[in-house]
């Protein structure tokens, strides 16, 4: 009944997410600790996994209607890969209730930046590949090190400095999803390395994910509108960060 209950809400999380090029393992890591998992050897590593499988999925709706950038997005996506198992392996050496804190901080920070975003109208000009790529390699490789910490993959960074850059909000979630798939699976399995897995429960969460992920994707890529998806990601963001401050300092 618990996997049940835990498969359904990360399905609805993989839906919302997959649009905004997330992952959601901002709602991944929570809802496994919630089920009483081991936030370390479970909830995190885990969390990594349906990040990376989420966004990658999302990628093949993004990819038919032409809204990856995929050179812009790569110096960006190779730092992360790179960065991310650092991340994973100094997590095991932060405090579980510092990484929570961390963790929760890092959302609402997020979700204030994105309150921002969603008033601004759809940028008319985007930074040259030269600017997109040099600024791409400092921010992939500090959101793979947090993402792969913390169990995120780092799209809650990523996502707002693309649209900084010039991105439309359709562009930006598709290219995030790019640069996110890397920094999850690669810190992901840095946490394998270290045999924190579950098979039973990553076995029906991915089928969750496999789902959500796929009705996510194709519903941003064709119907969704911009400022809504801005104002729901703020709303999300905020939700979370709140539930996770209040379950730390509490």
């Amino acid at each position: 009944m618990l996997y049940t209950i835990v498969a359904i809400i990360i399905l609805l999380a993989s839906f919302i997410f997959a649009m905004l090029g997330l992952g959601g393992g901002m709602i991944y890591v929570p809802v496994l600790k919630w089920a009483g998992f081991n936030v370390k050897e479970v909830a995190i590593p885990l969390g990594l996994l349906l990040n990376g499988l989420n966004t990658l999925l999302a990628l093949i709706p993004y990819t038919r209607k032409k809204l990856v950038d995929w050179k812009g997005g790569m110096a960006m996506a190779l730092a992360a890969l790179v960065f991310a198992p650092i991340g994973a392996y100094t997590a095991q050496y932060v405090p579980v209730k510092l990484l929570l804190l961390l963790f929760a901080i890092a959302v609402l920070a997020a979700a204030v930046r994105m309150v921002f975003f969603a008033k601004n109208p759809e940028p008319e000009e985007m930074m040259s590949l030269k600017k997109r790529s040099l600024i791409g390699v400092g921010v992939g490789a500090f959101a793979g090190f947090i993402g792969g910490m913390l169990g995120l993959g780092g799209g809650f960074i990523i996502a707002p400095i693309l649209m900084w850059m010039g991105y439309k909000t359709k562009q930006a979630a598709a290219t995030t999803a790019f640069v996110v798939t890397f920094s999850s699976i690669s810190g992901y399995l840095g946490h394998m390395a270290q045999g924190h897995f579950n098979w039973t429960l990553t076995i029906i969460v991915v089928i969750a994910v496999i789902i959500g992920s796929q009705l996510g994707g194709s519903f941003m890529s064709a119907k969704a509108k911009p400022k809504y998806v801005k104002a729901l990601y703020a709303l999300v963001l905020f939700a979370i960060a709140i539930k996770m401050l209040l379950g730390v300092l509490l």
